[in-house]
């Protein structure tokens, strides 16, 4: 089993997909919604090409805690998911893991697809740190 995370955005989703040890959080490319169309079509060969049991879904609340619109799509996302796959589906605190995502390419020549990607890695690598912690 494998861990999926998504980095939700208005045009462009980061993607990133665990490893089976379910340690360490690898990139996936970047889904371009009016290049690529059907998201959950795409979610599905996923699911079934690399065997995710489990998806994690970024929540961008607000630093204060206050629920904006892009965490209210974000938690419809997470419902769409959840009611389409047979995974479990998790939303995650994601406060930062855009601003990180920059923080650590400063200085590259990273498109905003690059950036996308890199925030789903960051987001997937701290709930693995997580459940890790926990057992």
């Amino acid at each position: 089993m494998r861990i999926l995370a998504i980095d939700p955005g208005d045009r462009r989703i980061g993607l990133a997909v665990s490893d089976e040890l379910l340690i360490t959080a690898q990139g996936l490319p970047t889904f371009d919604k009016k290049k690529r169309g059907d998201f959950f079509g795409y979610v599905a060969e996923l699911i079934a090409e690399r065997e995710i049991g489990e998806i994690v879904v970024g929540d961008p609340v607000h630093l204060s805690g206050r629920v904006g619109e892009s965490a209210e799509k974000a938690r419809r996302l997470a419902a769409d998911l959840q009611q389409r796959f047979d995974v479990d589906v998790v939303l995650w605190d994601e406060r930062l893991s855009s601003e990180e995502a920059k923080r650590v390419l400063r200085g590259a020549r990273a498109d905003k697809g690059t950036v996308d990607k890199l925030a789903a890695i960051i987001i997937l690598q701290s709930y693995l740190d997580f459940r890790g912690n926990k057992r």
